[in-house]
């Protein structure tokens, strides 16, 4: 449950700050003021239906944890959950952001794709009770986190870097920090895999578990190299 609570109050802040930042700038031409606007209401109704949707992902769980419904109901529901959770993903490219806030749609989407995949893995612990899983799943979800942060900050590192919304030249954010955050990911990401497999002494208890840290490893210098800007 303290999984849900972080994530509805984190996409509750990020959802209400960038509608209300987007509402009240100053845009110096109509036209791309009312397209600002229909930008940040839509925007707004994506990161909403995010909410509601983990709202009900962690509800019908403690549902099944009280005896309200089985372990087929459970995971039946949740076969939808991920459908319509990437329904509600592919929602973000049809967003006509103005070019400086397509970072943060980028940055937004990123996080609610991690949020996939974390329930995606919370989905295969509840089923299987794989233990690696559910440590997939935490990773995923403080990725999510991550990613949520950075798509605010980008928003206003475009807000307050361009005085006009019809000047010429396009806002180019920096990508250093993106860079870095990436990178701090991944590096987490293979602290994981070390804590996973690697015993106290820091060595491994099989050849089949060194296997299994090296591919490990692996998936999070893929992540990192497909991620990086």
């Amino acid at each position: 449950m303290k999984k849900k609570k972080i994530q509805n109050i984190t996409i509750g802040i990020i959802a209400v700050t960038i509608i209300g930042a987007i509402i009240v700038y100053n845009f110096s031409v109509d036209q791309t003021k009312q397209k600002g606007l229909q930008f940040g209401i839509e925007l707004e109704q994506i990161q909403e239906e995010v909410k509601e949707l983990q709202t009900k992902f962690y509800s019908e769980k403690t549902r099944w944890e009280e005896g309200d419904m089985t372990k087929e109901e459970l995971l039946e529901f949740y076969e939808k959950h991920l459908q319509d959770f990437e329904v509600i993903i592919s929602k973000y490219d049809d967003l006509s952001p103005p070019e400086i806030f397509k970072g943060s749609v980028e940055l937004l989407k990123l996080s609610s794709q991690a949020q996939l995949d974390s329930d995606t893995e919370f989905i295969k612990w509840i089923k299987t009770g794989d233990e690696s899983a559910k440590i997939r799943s935490d990773t995923q979800i403080q990725e999510s986190l991550e990613y949520e942060m950075l798509g605010l900050v980008e928003f206003y590192s475009a807000k307050t870097g361009v005085k006009n919304y019809d000047e010429p030249e396009k806002f180019e954010a920096p990508q250093t920090g993106l860079t870095q955050k990436v990178i701090q990911i991944s590096e987490n990401m293979k602290k994981q895999c070390d804590n996973q497999f690697r015993n106290e002494l820091g060595e491994f208890d099989s050849e089949q578990i060194e296997i299994e840290w090296f591919n490990c490893t692996n998936e999070a210098k893929k992540w990192k190299i497909e991620h990086l800007p």
